[in-house]
């Protein structure tokens, strides 16, 4: 594999770090699923931990780093999952935690955020006017800056899970993960890619924000004017460069879904595998749905990345 900025040996050391509580998520065959598709389809759990994302890798080694540098003070953008879990992490090691956020988050993220005990900032636009924001309140205040997927931490946080399914794949199977940042993507593609290279990694990402994936169709970073997806997890519009060439090492594609299909692939999770999702952790579905044929007959694997979603709005689009 070229040159990366994720070392395995580092992840692999990262699993001490970590606390347990986010590690061995449940790994399983959904047979009703599967059955629905054609294929065999299993679910990597990482919903089941106290901040109901896989975020809490991640930030579980930023907020240990922090601790042991003496810091005490730390700031984050967030689209809502990673606010909760650096506000768990950072509570847990003594550190002032301030998440900024858009006003227009699903309340219920916004309201765990504040519960886990963090300052909430709440700003009008688009997630990039947050980060914008968060940048000054680091300069400002002489704080450490938590950026998702730039900060290799936040990947080989996320990378672990990569570790925990390698003894459940074999060559020639497929594993869909969401695509927003790119933690994810690159992290466990990082260690799939080392340890089982004859797996496909596919990444997915909605219609309605595409640029990371468009970007690693043109292999050069893409930006687009503005986005419009219901999954706010993986909502954004300006690619990190240093991600992209990352990710260009360990992705084998990078597919767009529609919002219709997201929410077909919400209900599906709801009704044969009893999962309520939040709509970036249905994109693996939706994948699947809208290219069956592409995974007939096949061993897919789906990491169900979030959990944290607003009822209300859950409830009229699974109806």
């Amino acid at each position: 594999m070229a040159q990366t900025r994720l070392d395995l040996d580092r992840i692999r050391a990262a699993l001490e770090v970590i606390d347990p509580v986010f590690l061995a998520s449940p790994l399983y065959r959904c047979d009703a699923l599967g059955s629905q598709f054609g294929c065999a389809v299993s679910i990597k759990l990482e919903t089941a931990n106290p901040v109901r994302s896989f975020k809490g890798r991640g930030t579980e080694l930023v907020a240990s780093g922090l601790a042991e540098q003496g810091a005490d003070a730390v700031v984050c953008a967030s689209a809502g999952n990673l606010g909760q879990a650096l506000g768990w992490s950072g509570r847990r090691r003594g550190l002032d935690v301030t998440v900024v956020a858009r006003r227009l988050a699903p309340a219920i993220k916004l309201d765990r955020i504040r519960s886990l005990g963090a300052h909430l900032e709440l700003v009008g636009g688009d997630f990039e006017v947050a980060r914008e924001r968060a940048v000054t309140i680091a300069r400002q205040r002489g704080i450490r800056l938590v950026e998702d997927s730039l900060d290799v931490e936040t990947c080989e946080g996320a990378a672990t899970i990569g570790l925990e399914l390698v003894g459940a794949l074999s060559a020639g199977d497929t594993v869909l993960i969401a695509l927003g940042g790119g933690a994810m993507a690159t992290g466990v593609g990082h260690v799939l890619k080392a340890l089982v290279p004859g797996v496909e990694v596919v990444c997915v990402q909605p219609l309605g924000a595409p640029a990371l994936a468009l970007s690693w169709r043109e292999r050069r970073v893409v930006t687009t004017e503005s986005m419009h997806t219901i999954a706010d997890g993986v909502a954004g519009r300006y690619p990190i460069p240093a991600v992209l060439d990352d990710l260009l090492q360990v992705a084998d594609d990078a597919v767009l879904v529609r919002e219709a299909t997201i929410v077909a692939g919400m209900r599906m999770l709801l009704e044969h595998a009893g999962l309520v999702v939040e709509p970036s952790a249905a994109l693996g579905i939706a994948a699947i749905l809208e290219d069956p044929d592409r995974f007939a007959g096949r061993h897919v694997v789906t990491i169900i990345c979030g959990g944290n979603v607003d009822l209300d709005a859950y409830y009229r689009w699974v109806r």
